[in-house]
């Protein structure tokens, strides 16, 4: 019998002995086509979902090789059933395809004739469907293509999409390669976002997403829709297609709430796109605008409801998602799977760490205990209030200064979901804070004095969760957060995994009230990062060197930041 690291049960979660010598083999190995569930000290708990299994499939891993990496890793011998449920989940995915017939346009046609026949009588079906043209062929109507996808998703028969996509509007895009490359993952996330024509490329924070998505672009020579979370965001891609590329500044458009351009690519926000008015969405109209040859949505994780429907809509153009995450905390995978595409491409962030292309990082949960009239209060709020008064304690406050403290001379952020918790702590600190109503061209000269040291420390809203480039940042300290959000974690983590050039580690300090809400809550936020191989230390908040703290004891943590509202093109959760 085998002494490894993993635990096989017939329910299908898998067990991981983290302490195991051959445990971070055995999780690379199992990432590709298992979820992580619960993340505690010693053993790590997995489970292999349909849609998991799906996407390794899709990513060009087939059933030998994920019954091959149980069999292996596996302690003790895997149940027979769950190998022969994994082949047989596995071989759904392209029984039925969708295809592109010469004389009928978009067909869906079936290798396996029965199932054809079980999924045309579903009444979710049938309204997508044309004319049946033999025993394994039905017309579609190409306005459904997207909506079929999903529909069949739901039934547990995901289709191969082998349609094709339109070229779009040729636009020549060259790579600028002056001075750098691209990096071998790169150049795999290209190849396997190319080969399947649409999907979503998964690398962590500060591994390059932007130059992948430059690099699509100049590989489809065609226009280019670009969606991302906020106009700061936006404004760092221009500044990076502007280096990278052969693209001009009059060949890059701005769409966002202070500028309405539409040229060869043009970048919008996601908050512009949902904008609505007497419950009409007034730039929708976006995707229609050009006959783009390819959209890109950054940080596709966040992708808002009204953007999936749009999506649906215009299956026939190449789609690229790039995300560090595609963890959705609003449980909508399933339809980045069938609207944007499968998952083509994933580097674990451990890896992508040892070629020395992120930071290595060191996690810390730092624990506070609350005072008896903290204690008191929290235990007689309202269940809805409880979190808010957990999470803002004012006892967090001199930890934080503390640990600022602790890293003077290096860049700290700061970073916190409730206004009055954070405009506190930038008094405290005496440093800037950048949230939902601070002004596009004040952050951008904040971030700017951040970068040239200027400015050594930020106190940030969830503004700064995404695509916010500060790679002289090395230090976060997370206050407050949305809830258990995993992918919050995880971006967060991102801020300061930039490469040092003196090759040290970054430092990721989450606050914790102890035996509260807001310690539940960090659990359920770490697992995603546990499942890359972060493990967090546990401190507590009296071992943190003792200075000096100033003593005013003005004002109480208020509402949470409200971003979206505040600011139209703030990054905001998914609907």
């Amino acid at each position: 019998m085998a002494d490894g690291p993993l635990i096989v049960q017939s329910d299908k979660t898998l067990l991981l002995e983290v302490d195991h010598a051959g445990a971070a083999e055995a999780r690379s190995a199992i990432a590709p086509f298992a979820e992580l569930e619960r993340s505690p000290e010693h053993v790590h708990t997995y489970r292999i979902t349909p849609l998991a299994l799906w996407n390794a499939r899709a990513a060009g891993h087939d059933a030998e090789q994920v019954v091959d990496a149980l069999v292996r890793h596996s302690r003790y011998a895997v149940p027979h059933a769950l190998l022969v449920d994994v082949a047989d989940t596995m071989d759904r995915y392209g029984r039925l395809r969708l295809e592109n017939d010469p004389v009928h346009g978009l067909v869906l046609r079936a290798l396996d004739r029965v199932v054809l026949v079980e999924v045309a009588r579903s009444k979710r079906i049938v309204p997508l469907l044309g004319e049946r043209l033999d025993d394994d062929t039905i017309v579609v109507h190409p306005s459904e293509r997207g909506r079929l996808k999903q529909a069949l998703l739901k039934l547990g028969w995901p289709a191969e999409d082998l349609a094709g996509y339109v070229d779009g509007e040729r636009h020549p895009i060259e790579l600028v390669e002056d001075g750098w490359e691209l990096r071998d993952y790169q150049q795999g996330a290209v190849a396997g976002f190319w080969e399947g024509g649409s999907g979503v490329v998964v690398l962590p924070a500060g591994a390059g997403k932007t130059i992948v998505g430059a690099a699509a672009m100049a590989q489809a020579g065609a226009t280019t829709l670009i969606l991302v979370t906020n106009t700061v965001a936006g404004r760092q891609w221009r500044h990076e297609l502007l280096r990278r590329t052969s693209l001009t500044d009059e060949e890059i458009g701005e769409y966002s709430g202070e500028r309405k351009e539409i040229r060869p690519v043009t970048i919008a926000t996601y908050q512009v796109m949902t904008a609505r008015r007497k419950g009409e969405y007034l730039h929708l109209d976006l995707f229609g605008a050009r006959d783009w040859g390819l959209i890109i949505y950054d940080e596709v994780h966040l992708l808002p409801a009204p953007v999936f429907r749009m999506t649906a809509d215009i299956q026939s153009r190449r789609r690229l998602g790039l995300t560090a995450t595609l963890v959705r905390e609003d449980g909508r995978e399933g339809d980045v799977f069938s609207l944007i595409g499968p998952k083509r491409y994933d580097a674990p962030w451990r890896e992508i760490e040892a070629q020395g292309y992120i930071a290595p990082a060191e996690c810390t949960e730092v624990r506070v205990t609350l005072t008896e009239d903290e204690r008191m209060a929290y235990a007689v709020a309202e269940p809805e209030e409880r979190y808010r008064m957990c999470a803002t304690a004012y006892s967090k406050r001199s930890v934080v200064e503390r640990l600022v403290r602790r890293h003077a001379g290096d860049r700290v952020l700061v970073i916190g979901a409730y206004l009055d918790q954070l405009d506190e702590l930038g008094k405290l600190l005496d440093a800037p804070v950048i949230q939902g109503s601070t002004r596009n061209r004040e952050r951008e000269r904040l971030f700017e004095a951040f970068r040239t040291g200027e400015i050594t420390t930020l106190v940030v809203s969830k503004v700064a969760n995404v695509s916010i480039d500060l790679p002289e940042a090395g230090v976060a300290v997370q206050v407050s957060g949305t809830f258990g959000s995993r992918q919050e974690e995880a971006q967060r983590l991102g801020r300061v995994l930039r490469p040092k050039a003196d090759g040290r580690s970054a430092h990721f300090y989450t606050v914790v009230a102890r035996d509260t809400l807001d310690q539940e809550y960090a659990a359920h936020r770490q697992r995603f990062l546990a499942e890359q191989g972060y493990a967090y230390t546990i401190m507590d908040a009296d071992d943190i060197p003792d200075q000096a703290i100033p003593s005013d004891q003005d004002g109480r943590p208020g509402p949470a930041d409200p971003d979206d509202a505040a600011d139209p093109d703030a990054a905001g959760s998914p609907e």
